[in-house]
């Protein structure tokens, strides 16, 4: 994605398992949770390094890939964010014109739940004249099976107008311990979007995470961007943000 990109020497469980479950394929999320759990650091080491003879050089034993641990530490502090991660397995879904009164989001997702479909991101609109629009993403593999549930067990129940689904979207997320104590991530990643004319449809956040939806076409300018934007592409890893 980004010719740019640099190697982490460092990165907490808590980051690699939030990177994992929104797209980076670098580890199985299911071996990052055993880890944290047992508290076993793990480092990710280059398969593409080794020798024909079975041994490594020396440039790649200097090298020695990247520490996962539960130690965030001072250098790890420093770090507002670890990295960029995308999702091209999204689906976004709109039911239109649904009453605004409690209970709503329930009569929506509670039929989507018994068919085994899981949810992401969700965002339910201010009403208007006493109806909103209700959004929400899937897996882009449950598209056809979600609209289904919605258009068979959801939409004359509750009366919705209309349902539309969209699968050319992406997540696109920010991750890092970092952002506990430092402010302005969230403003410098929709800063950056909007200087490349790069439309938000949906955002969602975590104590170190910022993740939007955006338009698949922008990806890569998407990331390209941000990692200009918040130093990943930078030796000194220098962002953007006042006073950092």
């Amino acid at each position: 994605m980004t010719s740019k990109a640099k190697k982490l020497e460092k990165i907490t469980f808590e980051e690699m398992l939030e990177m994992a479950s929104l797209g980076s394929k670098i580890l199985q999320i299911r071996s990052v949770e055993f880890a944290g759990k047992y508290g076993v650091p793990l480092r990710v080491l280059s398969s593409f390094d080794e020798n024909n003879d079975g041994s490594f050089d020396q440039e790649f034993q200097d090298n020695v890939g990247t520490l996962i641990t539960i130690d965030e530490g001072d250098n790890m502090e420093q770090a507002i964010i670890s990295g960029i991660a995308f999702n091209r397995d999204e689906a976004k879904i709109v039911v239109r014109g649904v009453p605004d009164h409690p209970g709503i989001a329930s009569a929506i997702l509670s039929p989507i739940g018994r068919a085994n479909i899981e949810i992401d991101m969700i965002v339910q609109n201010l009403s208007t004249n006493g109806t909103t629009d209700f959004t929400f993403t899937v897996n882009r593999t449950d598209m056809d099976k979600t609209m289904k549930v919605l258009e068979n067990e959801v939409k004359d129940e509750i009366g919705a107008k209309e349902i539309l689904a969209n699968d050319e979207v992406v997540k696109v997320s920010l991750v890092g311990v970092g952002m506990r104590s430092h402010a302005g991530v969230a403003s410098l990643m929709f800063q950056t979007l909007a200087e490349n004319n790069i439309n938000i449809q949906m955002i969602s956040t975590s104590e170190i995470k910022v993740s939007v939806l955006i338009q698949e076409q922008y990806l890569e300018k998407a990331v390209k961007s941000l990692h200009t934007a918040f130093g990943l592409d930078r030796e000194d890893g220098e962002s953007k943000i006042a006073g950092l």
